[in-house]
């Protein structure tokens, strides 16, 4: 008996510890996101939430009701619509309506979704197992994005800090306020680039490019991961996105061209006749 009280009290005090480290970050809803596509998908997911909840209310209403005004001990006697043209006529229309109003908003954020037009930058995403690349096409930028957390916190030999998992050395840098064209491929295998913030989420498949774009409202720090089961260290593919105003842009791509041109001098003064190596072993 000590044993049961010991263990209740042990497993009470353990739910208590959990659930105060985790409603933090406990949500019921999906974010509401940082572009104009998170928050058309937003409102999207919300109308089609509350038109499910009207008709669960209008069914069950009507189907309790029923149970209990036309029960047996009451001496109801079932009706009879074999045949009826106008429960026909009902059942067709009345979800043929719920439907439209459905696809209606859902078309317009899907068409507004691929207008890539007028884009003022693009970035190519390229996955490889596992780190990303991104070019900055026309602007002549290209680096690698890896995970930065430490092996000892993965190896659980150390504390794991707030982004756990979420942390890179090269984050991708956008100006706020501006639309980026992006468009994603893959080196080897399938990935999926996905942050929430930005409201979707886009296939990254060798030998193809999908197109999508983004434009971020305010200055932040944005994480997101793989979102395809890619190979064994999938979950080590994190993406952080650091939207940054245009002057602050604009100097750090003035950085980056600065750091690529020394390399570009020295490879053409040394052609590179094996394949390059980053952090990791992998082969370029």
């Amino acid at each position: 008996m000590n044993r049961i009280v010991a263990g209740t009290a042990a497993l009470g005090s353990g739910l208590a510890s959990w659930s105060g480290s985790a409603c933090a970050e406990f949500a019921l809803n999906m974010p509401r996101g940082v572009t104009p596509v998170s928050h058309d998908v937003y409102h999207l997911h919300m109308t089609i939430f509350w038109i499910c909840v009207v008709i669960g209310i209008g069914v069950f209403g009507v189907m309790f009701w029923s149970i209990y005004h036309h029960r047996k001990s009451r001496g109801a006697v079932a009706a009879q619509f074999h045949e009826s043209t106008l429960i026909e006529i009902l059942w067709t229309i009345i979800p043929m309506a719920i439907l439209i109003v459905m696809a209606v908003p859902a078309t317009a954020t899907l068409v507004r979704m691929y207008d890539t037009r007028d884009a003022e930058l693009t970035v190519k995403v390229t996955g490889y197992q596992w780190r990303w690349h991104y070019d900055y096409l026309d602007e002549g930028v290209g680096f690698f994005s890896t995970l930065s957390t430490p092996q000892a916190q993965i190896r659980n030999a150390a504390p794991k800090g707030e982004h756990y998992l979420l942390e890179v050395d090269n984050p991708l840098v956008v100006p706020v306020g501006k639309k980026v064209r992006i468009l994603t491929t893959a080196a080897d295998v399938i990935h999926s680039w996905w942050v929430p913030d930005l409201g979707w989420k886009k296939d990254a498949i060798p030998g193809f490019i999908n197109e999508t774009w983004t434009q971020i409202e305010k200055p932040g720090v944005y994480r997101g991961q793989c979102a395809e089961l890619c190979g064994r260290d999938h979950g080590f593919m994190p993406i952080v996105v650091k939207a940054v105003p245009e002057a602050e842009f604009k100097e750090w791509l003035t950085q980056m061209k600065a750091k690529a041109t020394p390399q570009t001098a020295q490879n053409e003064s040394h052609p590179v006749s094996q394949p390059a190596t980053v952090s990791g072993g992998q082969a370029l």
